[in-house]
Formats: structure tokens, sequence, C-alpha cells
């Protein structure tokens, strides 16, 4: 079975939101067995929706509308409802006594305009909100089945467990499970070379690759009758992969570099510190994210200025002149100052050309130098990388941020990890940068 995915409303068409709905909708679907077809987005206009409705019954088992169920003027799902169906809109009493004690139980008072809420198209069923006051909607449009719900996500999410997942379940006779593997510091070409055949389109589970900001990863679909057999084949395709990628992999899912270089200082009771000048804290607000950060980052310095590299973290003004401050001695000399001054146990140091001016042929824009400070039995060790970003400004700010992570990351992987790294043709490729020193 197909289905297609109906977004409704002004703010997605215009761009002042971002539909988050219909990816979540499409994953868990793809859980039940259902794929999707098509999304469409449609503007808080009737006759839109209307159209959008027919379209999609006329190639899809499913439909699942969701936003446009509110109270007030602009929201008209259920009117557009009513006009593919020719149908008029009834009140269904159960839904407004609900709505009715909603608002009662929180000591509100419910407003007129609320009411249309209990409205749906003759013969349609009420599906219950357990979230919020709308309920959603059920009804047969030639040989499809449309769902509407609220556009709330914690509303249609609920709506979706209660009342899709278990019909979807019964219907389809397959399972759809996905994996997303995310990799960094290689490219999509290399990532698609070293998977190979693994990457043919008749292949199951299938497995293909997408890039965002700097990210590439792999994703996963397992399709097979069984759930049992899904998950089996869905374990065993990315077991292959991380085999062939090696320690490019970073994590699954949505689990971000910093998280990941956080769990493992964490876990090894181990801190690190920033010295950023061109990234002016980016490195520092990534590593921060997530919740008890203050178990492994001590702290950072923004040293933007030159002077500030010199007053602040005590680089020498002579040394900034001599190399310049986009150089590998300034980049070491910032990780040694912060390994130094905080007492950690890992410093990382940027600074850079992010752009869009202040390039030279000798340094053009994106080059960035990282230096990655580390103390062991007392006695610090500093190395430095160069970096050539492409991208605009913010990208090459993010990029760096993320490179500088992931060279903490590799050094933060256990020996038998660095062994299969180094084996793995897709393993990032470290470029130190002149004679390591002892600091």
């Amino acid at each position: 079975m197909q289905a297609i995915i109906i977004s409704v409303g002004d703010e997605l068409t215009l761009g002042q939101a971002v539909d988050t709905n219909s990816a979540w909708l499409s994953a868990r679907l793809a859980e039940l067995g259902i794929l999707t077809r098509a999304h469409m987005t449609v503007p808080d206009d009737q006759g839109a929706i209307v159209q959008a409705v027919r379209q999609a019954a006329e190639s899809a088992g499913w439909i699942v509308i969701t936003g446009g169920l509110g109270p007030t003027r602009d929201d008209l799902t259920r009117q557009a409802l009513a006009e593919v169906r020719g149908v008029p809109l009834v009140e269904h009493a159960p839904s407004l006594a609900r709505i009715k004690r909603f608002f009662k139980d929180r000591g509100r008072v419910m407003t007129e305009s609320n009411r249309v809420q209990a409205m749906a198209p003759r013969g349609a069923m009420m599906l219950d909100n357990p979230q919020g006051t709308a309920p959603g909607l059920r009804l047969a449009i030639g040989r499809a089945l449309v769902f509407a719900l609220p556009g709330v996500p914690v509303e249609m999410k609920a709506m979706v467990e209660q009342h899709l997942a278990p019909l979807g379940a019964g219907r389809a006779g397959r399972t759809v499970l996905t994996r997303k593997l995310n990799t960094f510091g290689i490219g999509e070409a290399m990532v698609g070379e070293a998977l190979g055949d693994l990457m043919r389109r008749d292949r199951n589970p299938t497995i293909g690759t997408t890039v965002s900001a700097g990210i590439v990863s792999v994703r996963i679909r397992s399709d097979f009758p069984t759930r049992a057999r899904a998950r089996t084949e869905l374990d065993r395709a990315s077991k292959i992969v991380k085999q062939k990628l090696g320690a490019a992999v970073f994590s699954e899912g949505e689990v971000s570099l910093a998280a990941v270089v956080g769990e493992r200082l964490r876990a090894r009771h181990l801190t690190v510190a920033t010295a950023e000048s061109c990234t002016a804290g980016l490195v520092a607000a990534m590593l921060t994210e997530a919740p008890g950060a203050s178990a492994w980052f001590l702290g950072g310095w923004v040293v933007y200025a030159n002077r500030m590299k010199t007053v602040a973290l005590g680089v020498p003004a002579a040394l900034i002149a001599r190399e310049g401050a986009v150089s590998e001695a300034v980049a070491r000399r910032m990780a040694a100052e912060a390994l130094r001054r905080t007492l950690g146990d890992y410093a990382l140091a940027l600074t850079g050309v992010a752009g869009p001016g202040g390039g030279s042929p000798g340094k053009p824009v994106g080059t960035v130098w990282i230096g990655l400070g580390k103390k062991t039995a007392g006695r610090s060790r500093v190395t430095a990388e160069r970096f050539l970003l492409p991208g605009d400004r913010a990208m090459v700010r993010e990029r760096a941020a993320k490179a500088a992570l992931n060279m903490l990351r590799l050094e933060l992987l256990p020996a038998g990890g660095k062994g299969a790294a180094g084996r793995s043709k897709c393993a990032p490729r470290r470029r130190k940068a002149g004679n390591t020193r002892k600091e």
C-alpha cells in the first residue's frame, strides 16, 4: 500500500515554518509497511485542499492530512473534505461534549469558535484526540482512505499511534524498517565507491546516501513480510556498511558529532577546552548542547582579534606577525595555552579564513588550521592539521567546528577502533602538518 501526505498551512507554503510532520509520518508509515508516494503542501485555502485531496485519491490507498482542523477561520480542512464528498458538515455531539470537558477540566471557558471542531462531513468517523481539542477525521474518498489530523506535532503523533498504527499493521502485510548511519571526513563519492554493489537499487535492503552540512549519511531500508526478518536484514546490512566505512561512521540516527565526543569524554572521565578564532565559539556551543556538558567541557576562549590571542591566551605577538594568525604555529600555540591554563586533558584550537574576504593565494578562503592538544602523564603533546573547506562563510565555520570535533573523536577511539580505521579505505584522512613537538 502507498500513501500520500498532505500538509496544510500558509506558514508552510510561505516558508515561515518547516514541515517536520511529513518527515516523521513517512518514517512511521514505512515501519507499518506503507510507503509514502508523495508529499504535498498546500495553503489555508479550501480550493487548494480540495484539489490536492482529489489528486491524491487517484493514486494512493491512504491519504494523511495534517493541519487545518483548528477553531479559526483559516482552518478549512473539514470544509474541504465535505466539499469533496459532496455532503454537509454536521455536529458530532460526543466530540462537542469532549471539547467542553477538555476546557472545564483545565478551568478555562470554551469559546464559541471551538464548536466548529466538533463538526465533520456527514458520514465521517471522528478520531479521538488525547492531547488536544481538535478531533481527527476518517472517511473514504473513492478507493482511498483519508485521515485528517491536527498539525500540532504532539497531537498528530499520538493520534497516529492510536488510530493509524493498529489499522496499518493489520493491512500492510509487510514491515519496512530504516536506519541512518552518519559519516564525517570523507566525501559522498568515496562512500559510494566503498559500498559498491550494496547500493544497487534492486537489492533489499536498499542503501542510499544523502549529504547535509558536511555529513554524509548512509540510509538503509529493509522491506520484508515480517518485522523479525526486516530487523535481521537491517542489522546485517548495517554491520557490513560499518565494516566497509570503518572509523568514518560516527553515529546512528540523529546523534551529533558533539554528542558522540561528549559521551566518549564522559565515559573516560576526560575533559576538553577550546580556543577559537574563526569559529567564534561554535565548537564550544556544539559541545554544550547536551545537558550535563560541564562534566567534560571546561570552558574556552573566543580570540577573534589578534590582540586578544595575545592578551587572553598569551600567544606571542611576534609569532603572529611572523607566521600569520592563520598558521600552524598559531593554532598549535593556542591549543597549548588552552591546555595549560585549564589543566584539562584535551584542547581544540581553530584559526582560519571564513570569508568572504581576507583570503590570499597562500591562504585562500576556507583555509583553517586546527590544533589538538593532549595531556598524558603530565606532558603535553600538540598537533595541527590544515583544512581547505568549501562553501560560504557559514558553511566554512560549521564544517571547521565539525572537523575539530572529528579530530578529537578519532583521538578518543580505542586502539582497536583506530586499527580498523587504518585498514578501511574510507577512514578519514588525518592531514597532520609539520612535526609533532612537545609544548
